[in-house]
């Protein structure tokens, strides 16, 4: 499965790249300056929770990050695509198949058409009207764990950690899981929604202020999904550190 945002981010990268020959100051892109906040903080670490088929992974090692990362992943059919992907990468680890959450057992996971929309939580309208393919189609059963009960797993005494989250709305619950463990990580990636797009989700602020009280700064904004129809910003990426 060809990673597409990849092959955007480095026809972007040529383009700057072109014009800056010509004396055209063209921005960085954002995945561009998010390894600059990666490198300056010496982060060596990452926990990409809600991994998808790993192109978040792939993306940023072909982007020039050579640090490790531990991806959890609780579709089936994501999970093996992400396996596949993941052997090109020495420093790349896959945990076991699991939801992570604010809870250890079994949990329900809705599975839309799309993959990537997919989420412990009822998906509202204001989603699928603004993607289709975000619908839900089946449901699978999956064990969920807490950061702070199998984090540890993962940490060597040397790292400098950094969590993502892209949970689709369950991004509250896996912090309200991670209450110790969170106290060791030095950034955070998480993908936050301005308006409600699953039923029962923390919106932006929510996410902004919890972050700010957890002694972090934010540090970068990211789009990451847009009403096509409209132009409104309905999800964002924030970027943390200490």
């Amino acid at each position: 499965m060809p990673n597409l945002k990849l092959l955007k981010v480095k026809s972007e990268i040529a383009l700057r790249k072109m014009g800056n020959k010509f004396g055209v100051d063209v921005k960085m892109t954002d995945e561009e300056i998010f390894l600059k906040q990666l490198n300056f903080n010496n982060i060596n670490l990452i926990f990409d929770v809600g991994a998808n088929t790993g192109q978040f992974g792939e993306l940023i090692y072909k982007m020039g990050y050579i640090g490790d990362i531990v991806s959890f992943e609780p579709l089936s059919s994501a999970y093996n695509i992400l396996k596949k992907r993941a052997n090109n990468f020495k420093a790349w680890t896959i945990a076991e198949r699991c939801a992570i959450g604010d809870f250890d057992g079994e949990t329900k996971i809705n599975i839309s058409e799309n993959s990537i929309s997919s989420s412990v939580l009822n998906i509202l309208n204001e989603h699928t009207s603004a993607a289709p393919g975000s619908k839900y189609v089946g449901t699978e059963t999956v064990q969920s764990h807490k950061l702070d009960t199998i984090g540890h797993n993962f940490i060597k005494n040397q790292d400098n950690i950094f969590l993502k989250i892209d949970t689709q709305g369950f991004e509250s619950k896996i912090l309200d899981g991670a209450t110790e463990f969170i106290k060791g990580v030095k950034g955070m990636l998480i993908e936050t929604s301005l308006v409600k797009l699953y039923e029962g989700q923390a919106l932006f602020p929510d996410i902004y202020e919890r972050a700010l009280n957890a002694g972090f700064k934010l540090w970068g904004i990211q789009p990451a999904f847009v009403n096509k129809k409209s132009g409104r910003l309905l999800q964002a990426d924030l970027v943390f550190f200490r």
